[in-house]
């Protein structure tokens, strides 16, 4: 009896050894947050690669926001709601509402193309300025995702250097 009882525990311990193992050599999930220098290059990005701010446009700051998002966004990322007029004279504000809301959907995206970076970027580009990740690859949409690509990519060699 001794002896089933030493073959069953042996046969436990080589299972949890087996399983143990398994897990040990499982890769991990792969990192999709944005880094914060991933984070504020892109931001960067949409703003340089905004139309000009004209009066009476109809969006505002230098990211150029419309207003119907703008007092749900500034309430979520400013902890209070703001009127367009108020997000567009306090460019603080602006900024950071803009950083957190891409956070968001970097992430997203990040996480939607297995942390390729510059997919990310093109279909985040894309949601920033259609609502939606595709859609952008011709036209006057498929110039702005590549100016946003490439204002990103030389503000992340900028802040690397």
């Amino acid at each position: 009896m001794s002896g089933n009882l030493i073959k069953k525990t042996g046969h436990l311990l080589l299972t949890g050894i087996v399983i143990s193992a398994g897990f040990w050599h499982t890769p991990g999930k792969a990192q999709t947050t944005a880094s914060p220098n991933q984070l504020n290059a892109f931001v960067e990005a949409l703003r340089v690669s905004a139309p000009p701010n004209r009066p009476n446009d109809g969006m505002y700051s230098q990211w150029q926001v419309l207003p119907g998002i703008i007092p749900s966004w500034t309430k979520q990322c400013v902890g209070q709601q703001m009127s367009a007029a108020q997000f567009e004279a306090d460019s603080a504000a602006a900024r950071r509402t803009v950083s957190c809301i891409m956070e968001r959907e970097l992430n997203k995206n990040l996480a939607a193309t297995g942390n390729n970076d510059t997919a990310a970027v093109r279909r985040t580009a894309c949601w920033w300025m259609t609502g939606t990740v595709d859609g952008c690859s011709s036209g006057a949409t498929a110039t702005y995702v590549q100016n946003v690509l490439n204002a990103y990519q030389q503000q992340l060699s900028r802040n690397q250097s």
